[in-house]
């Protein structure tokens, strides 16, 4: 059974799905980091908030970890390049959050527009300062959003609710989503130059730490209030602090912090500044979807399927169109491998029909793990295919068609070694093989297959059979078919129980028997 180790709190219904999904739930709460490499050691995955901190060191002591779910968005306690290294998922659940930090945005504007937990302090100390605390409207101020992803986008879409004129910077953002969120797009000085209002929604990165310091302070207008919602360290919180003291700005609204907890900040002593200990994510909204999402991405890892929040994955996204065909690629670059009898060289891979249409980065990639699943010492996965792909010699390259194979929809065909096999799904969603080195062929990709070649004669199907069935094993399905010219029949049989050697070697001494594959994967 495979272990998911749970080191910080986790909705129930993100537990549930791990434990309905076969997996044991280690569930260990304020672990110190010695007990956490002693826990982690035989996990197969890990689950974690923004406390627990995975590092190389950790990563060391885990000596069967597939995956990584980081419940939440950022994953600066992840030392992701070394995950990466080691052929471990990194996910995150990046949209769990993504209302409620959008809401908390606006709570700490209006926040700081208004001086309201200032106001509030005072008249619970027993003040009434209704002159003290006058306050701006958002009403035709502008607001500047760096970061427009899904909280920035959710910003963007509240803050025009208030009137608000709308400016942003996010080098990755086209004019045209930006149009349909309402954003003006200008290089990030302008975007300070203009706003009342500066919220930040972006991760932190080296290219992001200390993006707002004293140099930017002193290009914005002295009504500028900043807010931060998103990730530490991206302000520079002493600049902050100075800029405010000096009049130079008007205000902030922070909700988290360079170091966490903080209790001590030149920030908390101003009565222009709002702060919170970061919690924008922390509705009970928030914290559920983030557990199932996380969840989810783990099953999927372990599981062995594609995992669409994985961070370290070389193609991250995929088509709807296109997903249900990832298992065929997989499944397709395994048993290919096993046609060619091991490793094999140099494959070129074609997606035809209305695939075809679609990037199919991310099936190659399937292709490329299925290959080279068995040649490397450690698990194979989305992250590391590539690597032991060009470590072991592999090379793989994707063509598309929209043409279509003969008599289907859609179809995926490897070349490589003096043999082709080609598969499609079917339109109840069957995994079908339908060609093997040329030969036309209808057989599920069952767990268990063998290809025989042998002397177009009568009598063969019953000789094969006989030896089955003394060994007591039953065929699902067969299909049979011919060479072009013939003179050769090719018999492959699907099986639901794994074929012993000793049957193997009895077919292959069998008179007229040609060649024996077995495309058995287990």
């Amino acid at each position: 059974m495979t272990r998911v180790l749970v080191t910080e709190k986790l909705a129930a219904a993100g537990l549930d799905l791990l434990r309905d999904a076969g997996h044991e739930v280690d569930v260990r709460l304020g672990c110190t980091p010695a007990e956490l490499h002693e826990a982690i050691a035989d996990a197969d995955g890990l689950i974690i908030r923004s406390a627990t901190t995975v590092d190389a060191e950790m990563l060391a002591a885990a000596n069967q970890l597939t995956v990584i779910g980081r419940a939440g968005v950022g994953l600066d306690n992840v030392d992701v390049d070394t995950a990466t290294a080691r052929g471990v998922i990194v996910a995150n659940a990046p949209t769990s959050n993504s209302i409620s930090a959008a809401e908390h945005t606006m709570a700490m504007i209006l926040a700081v527009a208004r001086n309201i937990p200032q106001a509030h302090r005072a008249l619970v100390d027993g003040r009434w300062e209704r002159s003290s605390w006058s306050g701006t409207e958002l009403h035709d101020k502008t607001l500047g959003i760096v970061g427009l992803g899904n909280i920035g986008g959710l910003v963007a879409t509240r803050a025009r609710a208030f009137g608000m004129r709308i400016v942003g910077h996010d080098p990755f953002v086209s004019e045209e989503r930006a149009a349909e969120l309402g954003v003006e797009l200008a290089e990030l000085d302008d975007v300070i130059r203009q706003s009342d209002f500066l919220t930040l929604h972006l991760a932190r990165t080296p290219e992001t730490i200390d993006l707002i310091n004293a140099d930017r302070l002193l290009l914005a207008k002295p009504n500028l209030r900043v807010v931060n919602v998103a990730r530490g360290g991206i302000v520079n919180e002493a600049d902050l602090a100075a800029a405010i003291a000096n009049g130079r700005i008007a205000g902030a609204a922070i909700d988290v912090f360079d170091s966490e907890p903080k209790t001590d900040s030149p920030l908390f002593e101003l009565p222009q500044v709002v702060v919170t200990p970061h919690l924008g994510a922390s509705t009970t909204e928030a914290q559920d979807r983030a557990g199932v999402t996380i969840a989810e991405q783990v099953n999927h890892a372990l599981a062995g399927d594609f995992v669409p929040f994985a961070v370290n994955v070389a193609a991250r996204g995929v088509s709807e169109a296109l997903r249900p065909f990832l298992p065929l690629a997989e499944q397709l670059g395994a048993r290919f491998a096993r046609l060619v009898g091991g490793r094999p060289g140099a494959v070129d891979v074609v997606f035809a029909g209305e695939i075809g249409g679609f990037d199919c980065r991310l099936a190659e990639l399937a292709v490329t793990k299925g290959l080279v699943t068995g040649l490397a010492e450690g698990p194979v996965s989305y992250v590391n295919a590539e690597d032991v792909a060009e470590q072991t010699g592999v090379k793989v390259a994707a063509r598309t068609s929209t043409r279509s194979p003969s008599g289907h929809v859609n179809g995926i065909k490897l070349h490589g070694d003096g043999h082709t096999l080609a598969g499609t799904m079917s339109p109840s969603g069957e995994l079908r093989i339908i060609a093997i080195d040329d030969i036309t062929v209808d057989i599920p990709v069952a767990d268990h297959l063998l290809v025989l070649l042998n002397d177009d004669t009568p009598g063969m199907i019953g000789r094969v059979g006989s030896l089955f069935g003394a060994a007591n094993i039953n065929i699902d399905d067969m299909h049979l078919g011919r060479l072009a010219g013939g003179g050769t029949a090719i018999m492959v049989i699907a099986t639901t129980d794994p074929l012993p050697d000793s049957l193997l070697d009895e077919v292959a001494a069998l008179q007229q028997i040609r060649s024996v594959q077995s495309l058995d994967l287990h």
